[in-house]
């Protein structure tokens, strides 16, 4: 069944990465608690839906006599909600994927080219403990193809400063190795020589507040966001980073089976949508720079 966590999750996601109004998001957890509901009563576990229990609640809100209106917004709030568990690695598969459209394609998660990167970092003052932390926080998140989660979570111990190893507990606490670049290890280490001078905070998580408190999900996504503005880069979020983390290592010809690993997914099908990406990429380079990519084939005149 739906797990509650779950779609606070999502409605938190909504309100700071997107910015919904107090209204919208009402009518995204009307919806969403609704289907929670209705999969409680068909004893159906969220996690392993499948398109035929999808088809069966379709039914279902045919014979409520819902206004199309409202059916459609319903199926949208649904989509939307298992785009955010595929990308925040909780579900393999989408099952709603063009629920009511198939002929629209499949999602593309959003993604920075490398450029866009640099314009995010770039926005950082750190000269100061808090930029020197969120610096290293972004730089890490980038290089390691974190989560949120994992990102708030990652331990001192947890990153090998000598090797550039970083020992990541994702979903379903299972562990993985990652290296880290040298970018994300020399910023770690200026926070690192930074926060040891002050005997205040202990903590053993790595990133942490002034205080010494561990940075939370929320926290994390406020602080992406708002160097995202800053930079007039539009719709990024921790999992931008992620996403472009995976694109760029497919773009740069490595083994999709190494990045599977890398990003901690269970089913290799997830870690394909990247190379869907860079197909989506190189499509729209082609389109826009070959001089012979949108001419038509003119047929010969007939000769009389």
């Amino acid at each position: 069944m739906m797990k509650r966590d779950l779609v606070k999750e999502y409605l938190l996601f909504l309100q700071v990465e997107k910015g919904l109004a107090k209204n919208s998001l009402e009518s995204y957890r009307r919806d969403l608690i609704g289907f929670q509901s209705w999969c409680e009563k068909k004893k159906i576990d969220l996690l392993s839906l499948d398109r035929r229990s999808l088809r069966e609640w379709l039914t279902d809100l045919s014979v409520q006599g819902l206004a199309e209106t409202s059916k459609k917004r319903r199926i949208s709030s649904l989509r939307g909600f298992f785009r955010f568990l595929l990308a925040d690695g909780h579900i393999d598969r989408n099952p709603a994927e063009d629920l009511d459209s198939p002929q629209k394609g499949f999602y593309l998660p959003k993604f920075l080219n490398q450029t866009e990167v640099e314009l995010l970092f770039n926005q950082i003052d750190a000269s100061n403990e808090a930029g020197l932390r969120d610096r290293a926080l972004l730089e890490l998140i980038y290089a390691c193809g974190l989560r949120v989660s994992e990102a708030a979570t990652v331990r001192r111990s947890d990153l090998e400063m000598e090797t550039g190893i970083l020992t990541c507990t994702g979903k379903g606490s299972k562990m993985r190795k990652i290296p880290v670049g040298k970018s994300a290890i020399d910023w770690v280490g200026l926070y690192l020589s930074k926060r040891s001078a002050n005997d205040n905070l202990k903590a053993p998580e790595l990133f942490v507040t002034g205080s010494g408190k561990p940075l939370t999900r929320q926290a994390i996504f406020i602080i992406v966001k708002t160097y995202a503005e800053k930079a007039g880069l539009r719709d990024v979020s921790p999992h931008t980073l992620r996403h472009s983390f995976a694109t760029h290592l497919i773009q740069n010809r490595a083994d999709i089976r190494s990045v599977q690993q890398m990003l901690g997914h269970a089913d290799i099908s997830t870690t394909q949508i990247y190379t869907h990406i860079t197909d989506s990429h190189l499509r729209g380079v082609y389109e826009r720079f070959h001089p012979r990519a949108s001419k038509s084939l003119k047929k010969p005149k007939n000769k009389a």
